[in-house]
C-alpha cells in the first residue's frame, strides 16, 4: 500500500482523535481474534469485521484504498501481509492466521495487527508468534522522545537476528493518524542513531514482519497478497503510539 512522506506533528485535538481511533481499531481487533474458528473462511470473517465496525460506529479504512477489496487484511501461514479475504481460503486448525485492522473514526485513522494461532499450535509456532510479539515490545521500548527512527528499527531487527527470523524488508511501520500511510518509515532493521528524530505529537506504527525462513517475498496473482518465497511461516504484529515529551510511548491501540 502507497504511503506518503510528510511526517505530521499533531496537536493535542489531533492526539485526542488518533486515541479514539486507535480504541476503536483495538477493539476491532480484539472481536476477531476471539472470533477465528477453524472451518471459517477468511471472507466470512471479513465480513464479521465488516459488521463489527458498523456496530462500533466506525468504518474500514482499508476498503476502496487504491482499489483494494477487502475490509481487512488477513494474512494466513506463509502470507505476510495484505491478504485478501477470500472465500476459497479456509482456516485450519494450528494455522497462523494475521489479522490486521485499520478503521476509520471521527476523520482519523487508527491502524493495529496480530497473529494468533488457531488452536494450540505446535511449540515452534507459539514461539515464532512470541518472539514477534519481543521484537514489537522492543521497538516500542526505543519509541521515546530524542531518540531517532534508527532506534527502533535496530531495537525490532535485534530480537529477530536473536531468533534467526528473515526480516522483510520491502514494507515497513510509518505514522498513522491523520492518514493512513503518513511519514516516516520505520523499517524492521538498520542502525540505531539514524533517520528522523521522535518528537513528541508524532503517532508512529511499528509492526514487525518476521518469517521463519527467507526474507525474500512475491506478491500474488490477485495483486495485494504478499508471501514469503520459499513458503515458510510469517508473522505480523502492529500496534499504533504517540511519542511523548518524556517517557515512553502512549499505546493507542491497547490490547
Amino acid at each position: 500500500m502507497k504511503r506518503t512522506d510528510s511526517i505530521v506533528i499533531k496537536t493535542p485535538a489531533q492526539l485526542d482523535g488518533c486515541r479514539r481511533a486507535g480504541e476503536k481499531a483495538a477493539d476491532v481487533l480484539r472481536i476477531l481474534c476471539g472470533a477465528v474458528r477453524p472451518g471459517m473462511t477468511t471472507k466470512a470473517l471479513d465480513d464479521f469485521a465488516r459488521d463489527t465496525m458498523e456496530a462500533l460506529g466506525c468504518r474500514s479504512a482499508d476498503f476502496g484504498y487504491y482499489g483494494y477489496p477487502g475490509q481487512t487484511c488477513i494474512s494466513v501461514n506463509e502470507a505476510v501481509i495484505h491478504g485478501i479475504p477470500k472465500d476459497s481460503v479456509v482456516i485450519r486448525d494450528g494455522d497462523l492466521v494475521s489479522i490486521d485492522i485499520t478503521v476509520s473514526f471521527e476523520g482519523f485513522v487508527g491502524d493495529n495487527a496480530r497473529t494468533v494461532i488457531v488452536g494450540e499450535g505446535t511449540p515452534e509456532k507459539r514461539a515464532f508468534v512470541e518472539w514477534t510479539e519481543e521484537a514489537l515490545r522492543a521497538g516500542i521500548a526505543a519509541a521515546r522522545a530524542g531518540n531517532r527512527v534508527g532506534d527502533i528499527s535496530h531495537a525490532v531487527e535485534t530480537v529477530a537476528d536473536r531468533h534467526k527470523l528473515g526480516i522483510v524488508r520491502e514494507y515497513v511501520g510509518h505514522g498513522c493518524g491523520v492518514d493512513m500511510h503518513e511519514g516516516p518509515e520505520i523499517p524492521n532493521y538498520g542502525a540505531p542513531h539514524r533517520g528522523p528524530v521522535l518528537r513528541e505529537g508524532m503517532v508512529i506504527c511499528i509492526e514487525p514482519m518476521l518469517t521463519l525462513g527467507s526474507r525474500r517475498i512475491k506478491t500474488l496473482k490477485d495483486g495485494w497478497t504478499v508471501v514469503t518465497a520459499d513458503g515458510s511461516l510469517a508473522c505480523h504484529s502492529e500496534q499504533m503510539l504517540a511519542i511523548t515529551a518524556s517517557g515512553p510511548a502512549e499505546i493507542l491501540t491497547p490490547r
